[in-house]
């Protein structure tokens, strides 16, 4: 049985499909969900304990969500592991890298051990800019993992160049910390900047790399705010500033996120190049909106 977020992203939504077990869904980041999920599930384990005993319970979450630029409440969900007994992994893919004094993900944000967590995943693309990926936990799980995995019987090591260039770019982050909070400067100035764009609302937390523009008053017709939205990143575009709409498989999506014009902060931008960002953005919003 895999407790998962229905907010997670549509890798980990195929990677559940895949592993064949029992999914229940709870709402975004919404504890008091799951937490009502889990005690039916212990109600069911009593009523047939012969099958609680074979019943392996998994708790899915994202350190940092791509589709809504807002971090899980790990503490909260770390209680709720010990109190329900349910394995918990993490997928690290944005946040590390990015969060924690030393980029080591959402555990260091919240100062919360590693080893309360059973399985760490994440991706190598995106703060590393190399390819792969990651999983690491207690030796037992790591152990399976390595044996049993897909990715032993059916994939290919990393190859030397990207493998070393994964390892600088860790160097990098451990001999400049200061690189980290760059970043997380850049990613509250544009968040302020963003929030003051009139029609739109601005999903995600402030120190989040990933930001969402979406609609203030979307209409009843998804194709319509997406088309309006695109219409707003071409004229985005012509005045240099190249942003894009978060994309979907529509038709696959557990649940699909409301339109949006996602935006990528990265810790070289300048407060000139922010200021740019917010103008060209705020008066494509103003122009294409109001006609």
């Amino acid at each position: 049985v895999i407790f998962a977020d229905e907010g997670v992203c549509f890798a980990i939504q195929k990677g559940l499909v895949a592993s064949r077990s029992k999914i229940k869904w709870f709402k975004h980041n919404d504890m008091e969900d799951l937490e009502r999920l889990l005690i039916e599930q212990a109600k069911e384990d009593k009523k047939n304990p012969k099958k609680a005993k074979v019943t392996r319970r998994f708790l899915v979450v994202e350190g940092l969500y791509i589709n809504y630029g807002d971090l899980c409440p790990l503490p909260k969900l770390v209680e709720l592991k010990w109190k329900y007994k349910v394995r918990l992994f993490l997928e690290e893919s944005l946040s590390f890298g990015i969060l924690g004094s030393n980029g080591k993900g959402v555990t260091e944000h919240y100062n919360i051990s590693p080893d309360d967590i059973d399985l760490i995943a994440a991706s190598l693309e995106n703060a590393i800019g190399s390819t792969g990926g990651f999983c690491c936990g207690k030796k037992y799980i790591v152990d399976h993992q390595r044996l049993s995995g897909l990715g032993y019987c059916f994939s290919a090591s990393l190859p030397p160049m990207l493998a070393t260039a994964a390892i600088e770019s860790l160097r990098l982050i451990d001999e400049k910390p200061g690189m980290l909070v760059e970043l997380r400067e850049n990613c509250e100035k544009i968040h302020s900047k963003l929030s003051d764009i009139n029609g739109t609302v601005i999903v995600g937390e402030p120190i989040s790399p990933v930001k969402h523009i979406r609609l203030a008053e979307p209409s009843t017709d998804r194709d319509f705010d997406v088309q309006t939205l695109q219409k707003i990143a071409d004229l985005s575009r012509d005045n240099k500033v190249a942003v894009t709409l978060a994309r979907y498989l529509e038709e696959e999506e557990h649940k699909l996120p409301l339109p949006s014009i996602r935006i990528s902060v990265n810790n070289q931008l300048s407060d000139e190049e922010i200021d740019t960002v917010f103008t060209t953005l705020s008066e494509a919003f103003q122009k294409i909106i109001t006609h």
